[in-house]
């Protein structure tokens, strides 16, 4: 039996984060070129999307390009910002299709203006669909973020005083990228890296979290579909016991 029949469809994670690990090691590997690996990569992006789409998730962040990925060298970065460009225009059509909207979380102004333009043009055409919510994380640091919910807070606090005492976490929500979405129930981690490197770092304090060993580049729809299977088979019990859930 294949994972995709053995998804329980009542209990699909409305929002799925990915970090998209090993692109760079399945190039070596296979005696390639590094961006031979990222542009295998960005087609194995666009197969989840599709899986993530067909079994009703409403939400998936894929961890794209992080602020720290800025200091590889510089024709990485390029081939990358290219290879991003190219992928969005490429499947633009199939976002409307599909009734996909497109967003992003990060630093876009540090992005090339092409790219940047690319982008904010995908997300505001796609800005009405209602079915699944493609979000890209680039240029995007979970302390970064975390840092700029901070000083969003001060200057409200400085242009209309209120009680620092009263704050909640959701009002620290409302000042995050994320703001309009809900955390991550689940996280996958592909290549054998154990670790969530700076991403999502508020919102993940209470998702699953998934690793295998399988390079993303091989990370196929039934290995996707497997974490799912797997996410479905524990409990989520956010702190209380399982008589309390169970109640």
């Amino acid at each position: 039996m294949s994972f995709l029949e053995q998804i329980d469809r009542d209990r699909i994670p409305s929002h799925v984060a990915v970090i998209m690990d090993g692109n760079g090691r399945w190039a070596n590997k296979l005696g390639k070129d590094r961006l031979e690996g990222h542009t295998q990569g960005a087609v194995r992006a666009r197969e989840i999307v599709d899986a993530a789409n067909k079994i009703g998730i409403k939400y998936i962040t894929l961890y794209a390009f992080s602020i720290e990925n800025w200091e590889r060298p510089e024709s990485e970065v390029n081939g990358l910002m290219a290879l991003l460009s190219k992928s969005i225009v490429s499947q633009f059509a199939d976002l409307i299709k599909y009734n996909m909207r497109l967003t992003t979380i990060g630093d876009n102004s540090m992005l090339p203006d092409d790219v940047r333009a690319d982008i904010e043009e995908a997300c505001h055409k796609s800005a009405a669909n209602t079915g699944l919510t493609v979000v890209i994380a680039l240029s995007y640091g979970g302390r970064y973020e975390i840092m700029n919910a901070v000083k969003t807070l001060l200057k409200r606090y400085k242009q209309s005083p209120f009680d620092i005492d009263s704050l909640k976490d959701d009002d620290f929500s409302k000042c995050l990228y994320t703001a309009d979405m809900p955390d991550p129930e689940l996280l996958i981690r592909t290549s054998g890296e154990v670790r969530v490197s700076n991403f999502l770092l508020w919102q993940i304090s209470y998702s699953e979290l998934y690793f295998t060993d399988v390079l993303w580049p091989d990370f196929d729809e039934e290995q996707f579909y497997k974490a799912i299977v797997d996410y479905q088979h524990r409990e989520r019990r956010f702190g209380k016991t399982s008589q309390q859930i169970g109640s």
